[in-house]
């Protein structure tokens, strides 16, 4: 796996140990059950999990989980009255003479599913105790059952908003060893109940994971293994859903208990932030008209933006010192071709691009085009909103040049050369995505942009994700979907910021503009918020929320801002901060936040798009016998996989440790070593 820019924290010998000592004990049950008997072959796993589904959010939660990192799974659906029935056959057979698991793990949405004493438990019990594949219960209540004492016996069952729950010595040396230890329930509505669950003080077989206070200095658990019967079951007795945070913060270790820390798929924590526009000027909301001068529909100004928000040298000089001091890289995305015109109509100096270039190694670069035109079809702007522009005779719509569009990328790009700057070609971001389709307008992309694309060697163009959240094929080169971060583009001050979202986010009632009330995916705020406390005590942690939300979501896609947001007050800064503060307050150190770079968010949607196609036709086996892991796949795919330290990846003549460590396991992309067929890894036996 490559590092992609990674922050990293050097690991000590002793975290090694403990490492080595977590993983080898998540493999210590790998090794099946004595039950299997000794005269007959290992077993072989395949390394696909069977989830039972009954339609509730736990289940729906540990799925999403399953799928965006990308491991196998197979659904039973117990709403289909048409489903299969859970047989032995259905779990198990033979091949090669070999006894063979068809499941690795099994989720079901809670212990007794199928009824206690019904076939169909009794077979997954048998299959369990046969092959040690454990269970995990996706949403219970705290009853001897499952090893836990009932609430009123010392416990507490009710809301547990807001509850500081914390990862017990057990769970930081086992599956969830990647948290640093307090993990609070999200209590984003005081006026609504957001999570419920049962904390049970533990029995006999019961480990607890996760537990909360409950008053006196006692504690009781809320996720824990039981063992019990030759059987192991991974009991949450609380009520979840994919997008809460505590979830989220937790289901790497679900799936890793899951799996027994050997599985395909890989997960983890990306972050990257693009800063568009740098050298150029950004247009500013005007809060009397509640508009920006220079928009179209922005009613009694020429056309021109007013007192536009542009950087200074001391705004440079802050933006570096603060990604020394936060550890933490941003992406300058430039204009070149805009900072010469600055400059020459300032007296031909220009302190901001004096102050970039001198510290232009600590950061990394992206092409943005020379002055920023929209690249697609040639706009009419004699009507709100514009429209493309048509041939009055032909009729057909009038798009910018191929020579155009590639002009607008060659001379940035050798602009950035010939200041020293250290930039890759392959990588580009249009002003405004454009060239791409813009809806409703320009439904199609321009017709010369692929060519250009090609032209300049660009493998990778951003999108924008909230129009297009897939990535795909622009010609040769392939798109990169970008979050847009609720910090506009149009603003320095947190005042203006606040008027903003309160045009946006209010009724028109409340003096909005009432896009919330006529978009039926947004909300409108109960009231405007505070023009003077409302970005800092709102809106920063609302924007910190959602960006950690796609952090923790195994989501590569870069976020973007825009050169703006780092002048005049900087009101980027504290968004950035939270995000960093709470993820390195919930993280322990062996699980860095990776900040890849353009390309590389590119190559790994672009691999996951390939993966998923080859899990989809049913074209992957893979399977442990023992501890040997063999994987096949389509040639030219490449295979993610996340296994224990310590496993090594079999070469044509000898081994070699296996992928990159990360949140206490090693993963990787890999295919197979030269001359071989399969993908071969040999897991630690100690």
């Amino acid at each position: 796996m490559k590092d992609s820019g990674r922050i990293r924290t050097p690991r000590t010998t002793r975290t090694a140990r403990l490492a080595a000592l977590a993983a080898a004990g998540l493999l210590a049950t790998v090794v099946p059950s004595a039950q299997a008997g000794a005269a007959e072959p290992a077993p072989r796993v395949d390394l696909t999990v069977l989830v039972v589904d009954d339609g509730g959010s736990a289940v729906e939660a540990i799925t999403a989980e399953l799928k965006s990192s990308g491991v196998p799974y197979r659904t039973l659906d117990l709403t289909d009255e048409h489903r299969p029935v859970l047989t032995p056959a259905f779990l198990s057979d033979t091949v090669d003479g070999r006894p063979r698991a068809r499941y690795q793990g099994v989720v079901l949405p809670h212990e007794a599913v199928f009824g206690p004493d019904s076939a169909e438990q009794t077979a997954l019990v048998a299959y369990e105790r046969t092959f040690g594949i454990p269970q995990v219960d996706a949403y219970t209540w705290a009853h001897p059952g499952v090893g836990l004492d009932y609430t009123d016996d010392g416990g507490y069952s009710g809301v547990l908003d807001g509850t500081q729950a914390s990862v017990t010595p057990a769970g930081r040396t086992g599956p969830f060893r990647y948290l640093k230890g307090t993990l609070a329930f999200e209590d984003n509505d005081p006026s609504t109940s957001e999570s419920y669950g049962y904390a049970g003080r533990p029995r006999a077989g019961y480990t607890s994971y996760l537990d909360m206070p409950v008053g006196n200095g006692a504690r009781a658990s809320l996720i824990g293994e039981y063992a019990h019967d030759g059987r192991r079951e991974l009991v949450v007795s609380f009520a979840y859903n994919q997008y809460q945070r505590q979830f989220r913060a937790l289901a790497r270790g679900i799936v890793e208990w899951l799996t027994q820390g050997v599985h395909l798929g890989q997960d983890l924590n990306y972050l990257s932030v693009h800063v568009d526009d740098v050298l150029a000027p950004d247009a500013r909301w005007d809060t009397v008209r509640n508009c920006t001068p220079g928009d179209l529909d922005c009613a009694g100004d020429d056309g021109a933006a007013e007192n536009p928000i542009r950087m200074t040298a001391a705004d440079a000089q802050y933006a570096a010192a603060w990604q020394k001091s936060s550890g933490f890289l941003l992406d300058l995305v430039y204009n070149g071709g805009q900072g010469e015109q600055w400059k020459t109509e300032h007296g031909g100096t220009d302190p901001l691009a004096t102050r970039l270039l001198a510290d232009r190694a600590q950061y990394r670069w992206v092409n943005h085009t020379y002055t920023h035109p929209f690249l697609g079809c040639v706009q009419d702007t004699t009507t709100v909103p514009w429209q493309c522009a048509k041939d009055p005779v032909t009729g057909a719509v009038k798009w910018t040049s191929r020579s155009e569009i590639s002009a607008q990328i060659r001379d940035n790009y050798l602009w950035a050369l010939g200041k020293g700057i250290s930039v890759d070609r392959a990588e580009l971001v249009t002003g405004e995505h454009s060239g791409l389709k813009t809806l409703p307008q320009q439904p199609v992309d321009n017709p010369n942009l692929a060519a250009a694309l090609a032209d300049n060697g660009v493998k990778w163009t951003a999108s924008d994700n909230s129009r297009e959240p897939q990535q795909r094929s622009v010609g040769s080169a392939q798109t990169v979907p970008r979050h847009p971060m609720n910090v506009y583009y149009n603003v320095g001050t947190a005042a203006e910021m606040t008027d903003e979202y309160n045009w946006i986010y209010t009724s028109r009632a409340d003096g909005g503009s009432g896009i919330c009330e006529s978009n039926p995916t947004s909300t409108c705020l109960r009231a405007p918020l505070d023009p003077a406390t409302g970005y800092a005590a709102h809106i920063v942690p609302q924007e910190a929320r959602t960006a950690l939300a796609h952090v923790m979501g195994n989501d590569p896609r870069p976020h973007y801002v825009h050169q703006s947001n780092l002048a005049e007050e900087r009101i980027l800064y504290p968004v950035l901060d939270r995000i960093l503060a709470d993820y390195r307050e919930l993280f322990a150190p062996n699980t860095p936040l990776v900040n890849p770079r353009q390309k590389d968010a590119g190559t790994e949607l672009d691999r996951r798009t390939a993966w998923d196609k080859a899990l989809a036709a049913g074209q992957v086996t893979a399977y442990r016998i023992g501890t040997t892991i063999t994987v096949k796949a389509p040639s030219g795919t490449d295979v993610p996989l996340t296994v224990p330290e310590g496993t090594r990846k079999q070469l044509l003549l000898g081994t070699t440790p296996f992928g990159t460590a990360y949140a206490g396991a090693r993963s990787a992309w890999t295919t197979p070593d030269l001359l071989q067929t399969a993908i071969t890894l040999k897991l630690p036996t100690t």
